[in-house]
């Protein structure tokens, strides 16, 4: 199974978001991360969607997430940016061809549905055992304390950092 782009781009965002004492808004983050502001908008609005985030109106309008970090999954991330469909669609392949198993036959999946179908809520459960504050941990262990500091810090300063 590939994940879009936007799944990664979601996650770095609402990491980012773990870190902020005040809304963030959109095209702070696109900068951030050094993305397109109108796809970075497409993944904050699934994120909205789904109940991950809020968009909060006004000058200092922005968006924060709407839950702890602790309470929101890499999986809700995932589901929310590229939906809930398995990775595996069994087509019942073993019914077609000269040596077709008839329907009536075929009362369960067969060992490759069954195989895919654990694979994939394994792949689902790892998924959601992880959460977004798990993330900011592990970069802060990875990077150290000052990484997510020093994003918190240029979040809070001015939009247009350009001299005048």
């Amino acid at each position: 199974m590939k994940l879009s782009g936007g799944v990664e781009w979601a996650l770095h965002c609402c990491v980012v978001l773990t870190t902020a004492a005040q809304p963030v808004p959109a095209a702070r983050l696109a900068e951030l991360h050094d993305v397109s502001a109108s796809y970075l908008a497409k993944q904050l609005q699934a994120l909205s969607r789904a109940g991950l985030v809020t968009s909060v109106q006004g000058k200092a309008g922005g968006y924060v997430l709407t839950r702890a970090a602790e309470r929101i999954s890499v999986l809700d991330v995932v589901t929310a940016v590229d939906g809930a469909q398995p990775a595996f669609v069994c087509t019942e392949i073993r019914q077609r061809g000269p040596l077709a198993t008839p329907p009536e036959a075929c009362t369960r999946p067969c060992a490759i549905a069954r195989a895919m179908a654990d694979a994939d809520a394994a792949w689902r459960a790892a998924l959601a055992a992880v959460s977004v504050a798990d993330l900011a941990r592990d970069v802060d262990e990875d990077y150290g304390p000052a990484t997510l500091a020093g994003v918190r810090a240029w979040l809070s300063g001015p939009e247009d950092d350009s001299p005048r």
